[in-house]
């Protein structure tokens, strides 16, 4: 090599740390899965990521878009995968779909949480992170057998983000994959009481940091957006990673992965009296059960996506409509005379 190919190199590794398997002229190529609280503004950020001007329609099941951007000039544009689950936590069996073997080296989460709805915060926020995490180790179990080595480069990432000296080492379950945490709906969520706001905000360090996730607050303010998107363009192309941190939980959280610890947290918030009468197992289920002490959760079922994607009007279409209406109708009769055969049947009791 030259002292020019040597040099281009070596711009191409601080450019992107961590991403040895991309060599100049190749094209990065990530995916990204955004999931959380049904119309949490998880449309609204993709959108300004990709800095789209268009208005956000309501997702169904699950979408997918892509960006692409260059990293030069005269260079091939990187792409990036944005996939959205829709319905909160009803449809979350459907993450199969975008997290395969083939894709899970370059796979991260984006999990949107609505501030403005204390109740359904930690519900939706373990429903959906468990069964992403079941369905990531699965993967990574066959790995171990059919590529060990790829199995063990995505589990020592894991631990990438915390120093090897950090404290909290023994204290955190760091999610398989890359994790970031958005909080959206600031706006509203700026207006509850101060101590609400404490609660909450603390609570989400605590989430964010034992899964070894970044943690943002965003809302419709283009400030506020802008550094959610500094995150998001970090795991979709590889931008630098930003260490700004703001941990003031009278403003909006800002923090990246590994930057916080369990000393600045602090416990949870809960009065001595209370910690008496806890009882958990680990760390996290402790923070559960203070947390929803406050925040009564909503039902799993109360969750549920119920409204029926075939009379969404944004979907229309007058044939396959009139054909649905005609098939309902043959199905009503279909009932109807099943119904009466059945009534009419002499049972024979001998």
């Amino acid at each position: 090599d030259t002292l020019w190919d040597l040099a281009i190199a070596e711009v191409e590794k601080r450019e992107h740390p961590g991403d040895d398997d991309v060599k100049p002229g190749e094209v990065w190529e990530k995916s990204v899965l955004f999931m959380g609280n049904k119309n949490g503004g998880k449309t609204t950020i993709i959108l300004r990521c990709l800095e789209r001007e268009e208005s956000p329609k309501p997702t169904l099941a699950l979408e997918y878009t892509f960006g692409r951007r260059a990293r030069r000039h005269n260079t091939p544009k990187d792409v990036a995968h944005f996939w959205e689950l829709g319905g909160g936590t009803s449809l979350v069996e459907l993450i199969r779909i975008p997290i395969t073997s083939h894709n899970i080296r370059s796979f991260a989460v984006v999990l949107v949480l609505d501030l403005s709805k204390p109740n359904e915060l930690w519900t939706t926020m373990e429903s959906l992170l468990q069964v992403t995490r079941s369905h990531v180790n699965k993967i990574l179990t066959k790995l171990e057998k059919t590529n060990p080595e790829v199995a063990a480069e995505i589990k020592q990432r894991m631990w990438n983000h915390l120093q090897r000296d950090h404290p909290d080492c023994a204290l955190v379950d760091p999610f398989p994959i890359p994790l970031v945490i958005i909080g959206s709906k600031y706006d509203i969520f700026h207006e509850f009481d101060y101590e609400i706001r404490k609660i909450i905000s603390k609570t989400l360090r605590f989430v964010s940091h034992y899964y070894g996730a970044s943690l943002v607050f965003t809302s419709k303010s283009e400030a506020l957006l802008l550094k959610a998107r500094a995150l998001i363009n970090h795991l979709a192309f590889g931008y630098d990673k930003s260490k700004s941190v703001s941990l003031d939980p009278s403003k909006p959280l800002f923090i990246p992965a590994g930057l916080d610890s369990m000393s600045q947290i602090g416990l949870p918030p809960a009065s001595d009296s209370d910690f008496g009468t806890v009882r958990a197992n680990t760390p996290l289920e402790l923070w559960k059960k203070v947390f929803e002490k406050t925040f009564p959760p909503k039902t799993f079922r109360d969750l549920q996506d119920t409204k029926d994607p075939a009379q969404d009007s944004q979907y229309a279409e007058y044939e396959v409509d009139v054909m649905r209406a005609q098939k309902n109708q043959e199905l009503e009769q279909y009932k109807r005379n099943a119904s009466k055969s059945w009534k009419e049947m002499d049972f024979d009791s001998d």
